[in-house]
């Protein structure tokens, strides 16, 4: 084969392979894309500090994995856990922690009934949708999260605030094939400040 066309051929085979990683990159991104749209979100994260205690409000959007709404779709349950912990800062040692609350919410459907089953605070809603059992969970209005703080106490706090999947609450079988699905670690995280007393 003569020089120049073995040259030709080869920068034809580079160029051809580069086109080919360019269009795979194109479709990871678009999978990329694609998956980020599923997840938790957090959209506002407010914390009032009053005669009640600390008090937090908080809104969430929650889109699930498809391979998730299939798994619900065949009756297994799923739990979501909100927690919330106040903290004092201290610069000579461990922050103080102040007060701490924990919400938890069992999203379940019922292939007999068709409706979806939402259990929060030992009471259980049905929806015919998965939308609005998700809305149950989205938003939470002055949650107390601690005893009121004292009007001379002018110190730093704070809230660390999270919203997640418990994938400890799943079957066994479940779990142990979740190492290297990320679409399952759902989770929504912020820490927030505790505004000082007027």
């Amino acid at each position: 084969m003569p020089p120049m066309r073995r040259r030709e051929l080869l920068q034809r085979s580079a160029s051809a392979l580069l086109v080919a990683s360019v269009a795979q990159s194109g479709r990871l991104a678009h999978a990329d894309t694609s998956a980020a749209h599923s997840g938790i979100e957090l959209n506002r994260l407010q914390v009032l500090r009053s005669d009640d205690g600390v008090l937090l409000s908080y809104d969430v959007r929650i889109s699930l994995p498809a391979d998730l709404e299939q798994v619900l779709s065949k009756g297994v349950a799923v739990v979501f856990v909100a927690q919330a912990e106040l903290f004092r800062s201290r610069w000579y040692w461990m922050d103080e922690p102040r007060g701490s609350a924990t919400r938890r919410w069992r999203l379940a459907f019922q292939p007999l009934t068709r409706q979806w089953r939402v259990n929060f605070d030992g009471l259980s809603r049905h929806y015919t949708r998965l939308s609005d059992a998700l809305d149950a969970m989205r938003s939470g209005a002055r949650w107390r999260i601690a005893d009121p703080l004292g009007p001379t106490d002018n110190q730093d706090h704070y809230i660390d605030f999270s919203l997640k999947l418990d994938t400890d609450e799943l079957p066994r079988p479940m779990q142990i094939g979740l190492g290297s699905a990320s679409d399952w670690r759902m989770a929504a995280e912020r820490r927030v400040s505790v505004p000082l007393p007027r």
